[in-house]
């Protein structure tokens, strides 16, 4: 009897040792969750958004995922990629902005998160000197010939105005509107390269010459050329927007804007969430990743400062890995507390 005992007993402890995973091991899973796995990531074309990404592809890699590549995409091409799980996530979502896109990925790809809720404001600028001088307050002002003619570059006797390339959704709003409140036919848009034309439009101002540009927050545009000094936002009378943004009047309306005449100030506009888009599916098999989504934000102060120094130089990939490293350094306290819930939520899953 005794025999039976100790055999069973020494049988059952063979068998727990068989299927025990070392203490080391387990913290070391649990550390890691993402080991093993690839996150196919791609960031917008507008290079003021590519620091937030680098801060991203950190976080994630600080979890063990593989984030070698990074993949530069328009916003329609990342938004039909991220629906078929060719690409599984970016950083650079704008909304209401980019709402024309969401049919195309319901149901195969989501919002998730905020990087910076609320903090996006956009809208038309121009420099105060000559606003001031002409009383200029309101888009529709470029009606009058000789107040369009002010802006005028080129020599065609219309305003030229900078706006945004092709590809991205605010062109087409850019469109309907100087359509829409009658300007169309006294506005050229510039929708060249935008870091390129801002440069321009700087050069410009520094040397004395009305601007006109459309511009949008957190940027360096605003660092450099500040509102309520050195430019100011000019409103519009009625918000018209195109149908799939009808609804976002009341989002276009903003208070305590510097630079703005009026207190709420008439963007035109609809302030923007800057958002995580993420496949479904990836998440749902990536819970670790899903946590970071939802819990990371980066204060819209700290992306100002860091497009400055990028618009200074600092631009290089290098720059963006160190600056990002400096970023989570100076934040570490919170990047640890992100990072434990991200552990936690793949712990949580296996279990």
């Amino acid at each position: 009897m005794h025999s039976i005992l100790r055999t069973t007993t020494m049988a059952l402890a063979a068998a727990s040792m068989a299927f025990a995973v070392p203490a080391g091991a387990a913290a070391k899973d649990n550390a890691k969750p993402g080991e093993g796995t690839t996150i196919k990531m791609a960031r917008a074309n507008w290079d003021t958004g590519w620091w937030q990404a680098e801060v991203y592809k950190q976080l994630f890699q600080k979890l063990g995922y593989d984030v070698s590549r990074v993949t530069t995409l328009q916003n329609a091409a990342f938004y039909q990629a991220v629906a078929q799980g060719d690409m599984d996530l970016w950083v650079n979502g704008w909304f209401p902005n980019q709402n024309p896109f969401e049919d195309n990925f319901n149901g195969r790809a989501q919002n998730i998160g905020y990087v910076a809720k609320g903090g996006a404001l956009q809208g038309y600028l121009i420099d105060k000197k000559t606003a001031d001088k002409y009383d200029i307050k309101y888009v529709s002002d470029l009606q009058k010939d000789k107040i369009a003619k002010l802006f005028d570059s080129t020599g065609d006797g219309k305003a030229n105005m900078v706006s945004c390339p092709p590809g991205w959704e605010c062109q087409n709003i850019i469109e309907y509107q100087m359509k829409h409140y009658g300007v169309a036919d006294n506005v050229d848009l510039s929708t060249a390269g935008y870091a390129a034309a801002m440069a321009d439009t700087l050069a410009r101002f520094k040397n004395g010459k009305p601007v006109i540009f459309y511009t949008w927050t957190p940027n360096w545009t605003v660092g450099e050329l500040k509102p309520g000094k050195d430019v100011v936002w000019l409103q519009v009378k009625e918000t018209k927007l195109p149908k799939a943004q009808s609804d976002l009047a009341d989002a276009a309306k903003v208070k305590n804007v510097t630079g703005c005449s009026d207190d709420p100030c008439m963007m035109g506009l609809p302030a923007n969430d800057i958002r995580p888009v993420a496949n479904t599916k990836f998440l749902k098999d990536n819970p670790a990743v899903k946590s970071l989504l939802q819990n990371v934000s980066i204060p819209v102060e700290d992306i100002f400062a860091q497009n400055a120094k990028m618009n200074n130089g600092a631009d290089s990939p290098q720059d963006l890995e160190k600056q990002a490293k400096q970023w989570i350094g100076d934040h570490q306290d919170e990047v640890d507390g992100w990072l434990k819930q991200a552990r936690s939520a793949a712990a949580d899953n296996k279990s």
